[in-house]
């Protein structure tokens, strides 16, 4: 009998002012109780619903049925048929606005927890599965694909299943992408990462890293080299700034940097090569799960005060709600309906340079009311004259979103990007460039871990019906 319950079974978490200051997972996962009695609130539909809001096409109800069956093992090979990274999506995904939204669970009380499930069934897998990972019989065609990101994870396991001989080369030293270097250790822990990786480097999947292409060599060159097709799935690595007196203080990042030298080098441990500054009052721009990140890991390197400051209400606010939840409880002031407008600092007396050198004491910022919608449909935050105020912080990070980087675009001839820097590819993934293929963030700039995922599985089926045309 199907479980009525109007909300979902409680996950459980650490104590918000245990976990403030330490980078275990916030999120603990269901035991396998919880699981069951959340997998019964699961009504079958027959039109499949939630399906429809995966951007993955995982067979949603067919997974959690083997749930209620107790074999999570069978459950995890249904979903592993669509996801290449079942135990990160579960972890991050934004079902709520996905899946869970399309659930017919949530009209009269909370949708089912698909995404807590999702992420049982993988750890237990993790945990339990002994056996051999079978390989699909080679077909003796080669892909090439760039970045390991969750784009071309994707593209590449997708690809492995179907026989291709699929090279990933990656940049960095270590593989993941964003999952690495963007996503905290406190929300997605690294060996969940690797273990993912581990699974599709068992289908056969080769990954080079420390290889850049655009320097190392250029797209034309993975063709001489035998590769039929090429993916691009290089993210968008390229932080913006506000273009504000004050940026070039010291005391200043990027999301993008702050949170590479805390998740991928380390940099909070006591033996790290990498420094980073543990300031004491900071300031995090922006509204997104990259401003939550930040903020949420500034508070664990012992700031006493973490600032959002974000030119919106609440309602706009773009971060998952959990994220945000989870944020606020922790301690992190919001100063919502805020636009910063000059950052404050002073010289050391003892630096002979120039003022902007200098080390942050403080921002300053303006009050915002809300106007007419932008074209987002978002209503336009409006400046509200003589309401300026200081916040008093030592750290500044700027999380408003990043771009392509153009290392790659601009080192290949041939390859179309728009103005915002980002490669044209139709729906399928297609590029200008015959054999080129391009999804993710480096087609539609920073976006989520799973449409990040879909456009690389899209891109793979599209890339085996091009070289069977061939």
């Amino acid at each position: 009998m199907a479980n009525m319950d109007l909300k979902k079974t409680e996950m459980p978490t650490q104590d918000p002012l245990v976990r403030a200051r330490n980078f275990d997972e916030v999120s603990l996962g269901y035991t396998k109780e919880m699981a069951l009695i959340e997998a019964e609130r699961c009504l079958n539909c027959k039109n499949m619903p939630c399906v429809s809001g995966c951007p993955v096409n995982i067979h949603i109800p067919e997974f959690i049925q083997k749930v209620k069956d107790g074999d999570f093992e069978a459950a995890y090979q249904v979903i592993s048929r669509s996801s290449s990274l079942p135990a990160v999506c579960g972890r991050v995904c934004p079902q709520e606005s996905q899946c869970e939204a399309k659930c017919i669970r949530g009209i009269k009380g909370e949708s089912v927890g698909i995404g807590r499930l999702e992420r049982f069934v993988a750890d237990w897998h993790n945990e339990h599965f002994s056996g051999e990972i079978k390989k699909t019989e080679p077909n003796g065609h080669k892909v090439a694909v760039v970045g390991s990101g969750p784009a071309g994870l994707a593209c590449a396991g997708d690809l492995a299943k179907r026989g291709y001989a699929v090279t990933v080369f990656e940049a960095f030293h270590a593989v993941g992408g964003v999952l690495v270097y963007g996503i905290p250790e406190f929300r997605l822990p690294k060996n969940i990462v690797e273990k993912e990786v581990d699974t599709l480097k068992a289908l056969g999947v080769e990954i080079v890293t420390n290889f850049v292409i655009g320097k190392t060599l250029d797209i034309s060159e993975l063709f001489e080299m035998g590769f039929e097709a090429v993916f691009i799935g290089s993210g968008a690595g390229l932080p913006r700034f506000m273009g504000i007196e004050g940026e070039t203080l010291k005391g200043v990042y990027s999301a993008n940097e702050f949170l590479t030298r805390n998740n991928l080098m380390k940099s909070y441990k006591n033996n790290s090569d990498t420094p980073i500054l543990h300031a004491k009052k900071v300031a995090v721009i922006g509204g997104g799960n990259v401003a939550m990140d930040a903020a949420r890991t500034a508070l664990r390197l012992g700031a006493e005060k973490v600032y959002i400051v974000y030119r919106r209400s609440l309602e706009e606010l773009p971060a998952r709600r959990e994220e945000v939840e989870h944020a606020m409880e922790e301690g992190i002031e919001f100063k919502l309906l805020s636009n910063p407008t000059k950052i404050l600092g002073y010289k050391n007396p003892n630096d002979k340079r120039d003022v902007r050198n200098g080390f942050v004491t403080g921002i300053e910022c303006i009050k915002m009311e809300l106007g007419e919608a932008d074209a987002s449909g978002r209503r336009s935050p409006v400046e509200i004259e003589g309401s300026e105020f200081v916040l008093d912080v030592d750290e500044v990070i700027m999380a408003i979103g990043t771009s392509p980087n153009p290392l790659i675009t601009s080192a290949t001839s041939g390859l179309e990007t728009n103005r915002r820097g980002c490669i044209i590819a139709d729906e399928n993934g297609k590029t200008s460039m015959d054999g080129v293929f391009a999804g993710g963030d480096a087609v539609t700039g920073a976006a989520t871990v799973i449409l990040a995922m879909g456009a690389g599985k899209t891109a793979a089926g599209a890339i085996d019906k091009y070289i069977k045309n061939k």
